[in-house]
């Protein structure tokens, strides 16, 4: 099975926010385990650019799992995962985006 690539956009209005949501994601990846092993095989995250195509999403998160039974550890299970969305929860606006998809390449 090919890896589960995860795209997550968030709207952020404070600046402040999203700079705490950069240490918030640093923290998950280094504090995101399942059975006592770190489980994602990569995190890349960060402020997008002002942009009209980005329709109010401010920041990007792109998540790689090595199954999706590990990414659905991370949506129910990954106490890691629950510290963020609690901050998150407090800060955003509108809706969060998530796309996610069998890496074919």
């Amino acid at each position: 099975m090919a890896p589960i690539e995860r795209i997550t956009l968030f709207n952020i209005p404070k600046e402040e926010d999203r700079l705490r949501l950069v240490e918030e994601y640093k923290q998950l990846s280094k504090t995101a385990v399942k059975d006592g092993k770190p489980y994602i095989s990569n995190v890349s995250f960060g402020p997008g650019f002002e942009d009209p195509r980005s329709q109010g999403y401010n920041f990007g998160v792109k998540t790689t799992f090595a199954t999706i039974d590990d990414m659905r550890y991370y949506d129910t299970t990954c106490e890691a995962h629950k510290t963020l969305k609690a901050y998150v929860g407090g800060v955003r606006a509108g809706d969060v985006l998530t796309v996610y998809y069998e890496n074919a390449a």
